[in-house]
């Protein structure tokens, strides 16, 4: 009894297993989509268990990647009761009802999608949308850049939005990918502004250049990155310092929510070398590097990427006159210089490159003493003088003044000219001030000298009148010096000057008059007829008193003088 129970448990077990599986089988349509378990994979064909009486096989061109036994895979049901009672199944037609399932979710809900630029067809770009799926992407909704070269989209992945969906394999179906860009642009803007603050590190690419420096691409935003903020050091090009395309770490320096404006440096990203200049540099060193820049007022040196230092244009020779350093220096050239001082508030280095070098006026009063004789070449005709070169880079100056004892000459110019060889003596020499003083007259005696000792004061000279004024008379003398006779010491002692005495002179008549004053200093000589007749006077009357006085009378110069004036 038990036996039979036994028995008849096991043809229900059994019957309610078949009733289930072709309850199953019953369940299964034509074009549904359902889950089967891979059972075995050759070099053409992927077979399926979907649950049914008999296995799906599946070509594996219509696998991307082949699966591996045990995967699950999505198929479509073409036909459950196929030629010889096989079920076909299709990858391809599922992955298509998948897609245009996901397609159409994505239009209605104005989500992305991902898609792969294809082809470049008129107007834009061919989109594969995936499961055979093809959509239009104008060129205008491709970036939010202008497209430049089409070509340069092909084959990138990407997400877009969905503007106009269409079921089907044709080319219905509109996209555009610059909407979506722009909304993941503006998300990495706001997350980028809530997020970071100034000393922050962030990481951009390289995206164009400037003059005045490089923009750098943020996430689809820019930030700049300025010509100063690049180097520590002096930049002329930014491309020198970062190349387009480029994957850069900068230090965030500035943000301007309001303008969203960003500032970006990459040498912040190391230390200022002014911190630690004094560690490394002092007053007296010498040091050797590259001129980086030329002014009109002098050259910049760099001690170092970050540090330059300024060798004016005064400090560049003890004795060259410089108009422009570019006559000395080219940039480029490396030069030794010695550090005269700093100011690390201004962050500033004064540099000389004379300093190096003798200074020739040290030694000027040994070269050229006072007294010495030189022939030298004029270099520079003034007004007022001539520089006169003694050696490369030092000239003597000749005053107008020091040309001749006698003669005033009035224009320097009629004198010499620039490269006249002049015959000059060194009168002073002044190290501390870097001058030299030259003469010309003092090459010979001078005269007023001895004018003054061959004529003393009281004594007549004869000379020519040179000139007739309304004051007095020029007389020329010996030494070729002139003295003047004023208007009133043109008469004698008792005779009254009127004009008609003028007329009495003329330029080229001899004269003797007697001297007043020979005044070698101030070049002065003063003559005076009226002087000298006044003594001749004096000396006939001694005379007469000496020869004809009696002897038993007392009778003076004096006396005689009274006497004539009682008359």
């Amino acid at each position: 009894m038990a036996e039979e129970e036994k028995m008849d448990e096991e043809k229900t077990k059994i019957q309610r297993m078949l009733d289930e599986n072709l309850k199953s089988l019953d369940e299964i349509e034509d074009g549904q989509l359902v889950t089967g378990t891979v059972v075995q994979v050759n070099n053409e064909t992927v077979f399926l268990d979907v649950g049914y009486k008999s296995e799906g096989r599946i070509s594996t061109s219509e696998f991307t990647d082949i699966p591996q036994v045990g995967e699950k895979v999505e198929v479509v049901v073409i036909n459950k009761e196929g030629k010889g009672g096989s079920i076909v199944v299709s990858k391809k037609r599922a992955d298509f009802k998948k897609r245009t399932d996901e397609l159409k979710a994505a239009a209605d809900n104005h989500t992305p999608v991902m898609g792969k630029f294809d082809k470049v067809i008129k107007g834009g770009y061919e989109v594969d949308l995936g499961g055979d799926y093809r959509g239009f992407c104008p060129l205008s909704k491709a970036d939010v850049q202008h497209v430049e070269n089409p070509e340069s989209l092909l084959g990138v992945s990407d997400y877009f939005m969905i503007d106009k969906f269409h079921s089907g394999t044709k080319l219905k179906s509109v996209v555009n990918r610059r909407e979506y860009l722009d909304q993941k642009i503006k998300e990495n803007k706001e997350k980028f502004f809530a997020n970071v603050k100034i000393g922050d590190v962030v990481q951009g690419v390289v995206k164009s250049f400037t003059s005045f420096g490089a923009f750098i691409d943020l996430g689809g935003f820019d930030g700049l990155l300025h010509i100063n903020d690049m180097s520590w050091g002096h930049v002329t090009r930014p491309k020198d310092f970062v190349k387009k395309g480029q994957v850069v770490q900068l230090r965030l320096i500035n943000i301007d929510p309001e303008t969203q404006k960003i500032n970006l440096s990459l040498k912040h990203m190391s230390e200022d070398p002014w911190t630690t200049f004094e560690a490394r540099y002092h007053v007296g060193d010498v040091i050797k590097q590259k001129v980086t820049k030329i002014t009109n007022f002098g050259a910049f040196i760099e001690l170092e990427p970050g540090i330059e230092g300024l060798a004016h244009i005064s400090e560049m020779s003890w004795t060259k006159h410089i108009n422009n350093p570019k006559e000395v220096l080219n940039v480029g050239d490396v030069v030794e210089a010695k550090i005269l001082g700093y100011d690390l508030d201004k962050k500033r280095v004064s540099l000389g490159l004379k300093q190096l070098q003798e200074n020739p006026w040290d030694t000027i009063g040994e070269r050229y003493p006072v007294g010495t004789t030189l022939s030298r070449p004029v270099v520079k005709v003034t007004n007022s003088g001539a520089f006169i070169n003694l050696e490369e880079g030092i000239d003597g100056f000749l005053h107008i003044d020091d040309i001749s004892w006698t003669k005033k000459v009035k224009n320097m110019a009629s004198f010499c000219k620039e490269g006249d060889i002049l015959d000059v003596v060194v009168t002073k020499v002044e190290p501390e001030n870097r001058r030299i003083r030259l003469s010309v007259k003092q090459l010979e005696g001078n005269p007023w000298l001895q004018l003054r000792h061959d004529f003393p004061k009281g004594s007549n000279i004869t000379g020519t009148i040179s000139n007739v004024t309304d004051f007095g008379v020029f007389v020329k003398v010996p030494g070729d010096i002139e003295g003047l006779i004023s208007k009133f010491n043109l008469v004698g002692p008792d005779e009254e000057y009127t004009d008609e005495v003028l007329k009495k002179f003329k330029v080229g008549d001899t004269v003797t008059a007697a001297v007043l004053e020979c005044n070698p200093t101030t070049q002065k000589l003063s003559l005076s007829i009226k002087e000298m007749i006044r003594k001749n006077e004096q000396s006939e009357i001694a005379k007469y008193i000496s020869e004809d006085k009696d002897d038993s009378e007392s009778f003076t110069l004096a006396d005689l003088m009274k006497t004539k004036e009682d008359k």
